[in-house]
């Protein structure tokens, strides 16, 4: 079955042609001086399921995803603090320490959130001489120009600037997007490399001094180090198109000579109850806040499944509750089916089958794809349809078979409060019966307990007993 994605960068859908048999794919990670909050994971959360779905299909996949622990400035106009030196500062501790500390935490949230973590996941700061390596060859073709503060790139050189975004050169007039810096050819013109103040705490010997890369530089080395020149896929948030991805098109494809990437895809924003996160409005929630709360991780990976990555998503509370106790009907009835003895036939299989395939392979119509996991469910139960389900849950993501589990065990011990002291007194019987090795009487006595609608089950240790009509 072909895969259709939406390419940001030929703005529609195309069919997914790779370019050998690994699909290359390389997606923007975090800046770890903060922790990333859920509007952030919704992207990653979207990256995942692209992953899942290529490898679904039978692909195999190298994904990369880099962490920022230097370089990102608080400014697009590559003014002010770099944002780890920032933080650095506000807490009083090194930026190489939160960078430890935050990066933890963003793999363990990914981790709760059963997000597969990607093949490789290089630190900005241990790919320096590949960043010097390629700001030297723009220098050298006449893309990039050194003036007092750093080494800039000079966007009116490379006629596909704008491509990307649909933006206009002559459209980006002086103090529009940027602040102006009176030595750079265009207020459009991006950092490639930082001179360094003395006092600045992350910087690194270069050709023009001690500094530290731009922020766009850094995905162009890592990209073209870990993926090749040409590679498959580049993901990201929508912020990240006018201009960090604009600008890696610019530099990657001035360095090589050619296209770097076929395929641009994009996850569109999360709103909080219809509005904008902001650390003023105190809505920035992180995993640890859903927790808090009495919340899954999983709960929020069930929302997200629900709205299409290019569409907003809009979290609220009261939507984050409804989509809990929609998670745990639906682990509820595919425990039902695990449990049934029933068979479910084949031209069933194949019709769920190609309806579930046919919507993840739509560009990524994964909400049509959990319709059509309910539409299953309401079908008589079978352990066939919980294998089933299973299957898809490579897809989805959700731990289905862990939290079927855990949702049998938890029932299974619930009911123990509420057997009757017969049933009781029948099961230490035949526990008794089967230490003098009367096996006759302890099958007996088996029988008699499954003739009460119940059933003993022998684990290491001692039994259970559970309900079965």
């Amino acid at each position: 079955m072909e895969l259709t994605i939406y390419n940001t960068l030929d703005k529609k859908r195309e069919i997914f042609v790779p370019i050998n048999n690994v699909v290359r794919i390389y997606s923007c990670g975090p800046t770890v001086y903060k922790t990333a909050h859920i509007g952030n994971l919704r992207t990653y959360v979207f990256m995942d399921l692209l992953v899942r779905i290529l490898r679904y299909d039978g692909f195999k996949v190298k994904n990369v995803m880099n962490v920022t622990d230097v370089g990102h400035l608080l400014s697009d106009a590559d003014d002010g603090e770099d944002k780890m030196e920032s933080s650095a500062k506000e807490q009083n501790r090194s930026p190489y320490e939160i960078a430890d500390e935050i990066t933890k935490q963003f793999f363990t949230d990914i981790d709760r959130l059963n997000i597969t973590r990607p093949t490789i996941c290089p630190k900005a700061t241990d790919n320096i001489a590949e960043m010097i390596e390629v700001v030297k060859v723009l220098l050298e073709k006449g893309y990039a120009y050194e003036i007092d503060d750093g080494i800039y790139y000079d966007i009116s050189k490379f006629a596909g600037y704008g491509k990307l975004s649909g933006m206009n050169i002559d459209d980006l007039e002086s103090g529009a997007r940027v602040e102006v810096n009176t030595q750079k050819r265009h207020p459009a013109d991006f950092a490639l490399w930082k001179k360094a103040q003395p006092n600045h705490i992350m910087q690194w010997d270069s050709p023009w001094g001690r500094g530290y890369p731009g922020w766009h530089i850094e995905c162009t080395a890592m990209s073209i180090k870990y993926l090749g020149k040409l590679f498959d896929i580049h993901t990201g948030g929508v912020d990240h198109i006018p201009i960090h991805h604009e600008n890696e098109i610019a530099q990657g494809e001035a360095y090589t000579g050619q296209k770097n990437t076929n395929y641009w895809m994009h996850s569109e924003f999360m709103l909080i109850d219809g509005g904008k996160m902001s650390k003023s409005l105190n809505n920035c929630y992180t995993v640890d806040d859903l927790i808090s709360r009495g919340y899954s991780p999983l709960d929020f990976r069930y929302y997200c499944l629900n709205v299409q990555y290019r569409q907003k998503m809009n979290f609220t509370w009261e939507g984050l509750e409804a989509n809990k106790v929609s998670r745990q009907r639906m682990i509820a009835l595919v425990a039902q089916n695990k449990q049934s003895a029933e068979k479910t036939p084949a031209d069933k299989f194949a019709e769920y089958t190609k309806e579930f395939e046919e919507a993840i392979n739509d560009n990524l119509n994964v909400p049509m794809a959990m319709g059509v996991v309910w539409k299953l469910l309401k079908e008589r139960k079978s352990a066939d349809i919980y294998t089933l389900i299973l299957k898809f849950d490579a897809v989805l993501g959700l731990s289905i078979e862990k939290e079927v589990n855990e949702y049998i065990e938890n029932a299974e011990k619930a009911a123990q409060k509420d057997i009757p002291q017969e049933i009781v007194e029948l099961a230490e019987q035949r526990v008794a019966a089967k230490k003098q090795k009367d096996y006759a009487l302890a099958d007996s006595l088996r029988k008699q307990i499954a003739d009460k609608g119940y059933e003993v089950r022998d684990e290491a240790g001692g039994y259970r007993l559970v309900i079965v009509s």
